[in-house]
């Protein structure tokens, strides 16, 4: 799944079959600019997979689950395994903009799920080890493999769609928090709710509010989120050609 900027990631597919998101049963349409909300379906380094070009977030209808039906359909597909990609804001100036960062578990700062109204116990989800242990080690093993500078951290989730505060920023730090945004966390809880294991990408787009004096827009997210798609797309087609191997 592409997040903000990050689309022409889906340029690395294979001879691919391309279904807008209008065409498919409970996809969202996307009103954010970089997520054109398409479906992409080929191989990536070999590997077959399903490609989502885009999402819907939380602060657009005020949906925490509108990325259910294409989780669920991926689940459907026999995916298994979901990897995410988002533009964040760093709280780490080691890790500036440019950078990317592997997500090792998240905090859900805006205090909603995709899962409420849900029914039955299979809503009781266990989120440790919510982004799989086995598939971030492939990732590192990918970054080492192609010279990428790989960071790891925890990723908090605001609604949005407003930046944060200087003040909102410092508290996060204090509760551990190394980058943060507006997606990954609902989709992470459908995905696992769906039976697959997730691995997850933050690009760091910016500094966070109040460790830089420049003004954070949307504008800034997506060209800091295309410079660094040709090391994120390096690292994700190694990252599908190690899988590729251990099925073989």
């Amino acid at each position: 799944m592409l997040g903000s900027g990050l689309a022409g990631l889906g340029e690395r597919i294979e001879s691919p079959i391309v279904i807008p998101y209008a065409e498919l049963l409970d996809f969202p349409q996307p009103t954010v600019d970089g997520h054109p909300g398409r479906l992409l379906l080929g191989r990536l380094a070999g590997l077959p997979a399903a490609i989502l070009q885009g999402r819907a977030h939380y602060y657009e209808e005020g949906r925490a689950d509108a990325m259910r039906g294409a989780i669920d359909a991926l689940a459907a597909l026999g995916c298994p395994r979901l990897l995410l990609t988002c533009a964040a804001g760093s709280l780490r100036p080691e890790a500036g903009p440019g950078s990317i960062m592997a997500v090792s578990d998240h905090l859900n700062l805006a205090g909603v799920s995709p899962l409420i109204g849900e029914q039955g116990d299979a809503r009781f989800v266990d989120m440790c080890g919510a982004y799989d242990p086995a598939l971030l080690r492939r990732l590192r093993e990918a970054a080492a493999g192609t010279g990428v500078t790989l960071h790891d951290g925890v990723y908090a989730w605001f609604a949005g769609p407003q930046f944060e505060t200087p003040a909102e920023i410092r508290a996060a730090r204090l509760l551990g928090a190394d980058a943060v945004g507006m997606s990954l966390v609902p989709e992470t809880i459908l995905a696992r709710h769906a039976g697959l294991a997730v691995a997850a990408l933050a690009v760091v787009t910016n500094l966070a509010a109040g460790l830089t004096p420049t003004p954070l827009d949307h504008w800034q997210t997506l060209a800091m989120a295309g410079r660094a798609a040709a090391d994120l797309g390096r690292l994700i087609e190694a990252f599908a050609a190690g899988l590729r191997e251990e099925a073989a």
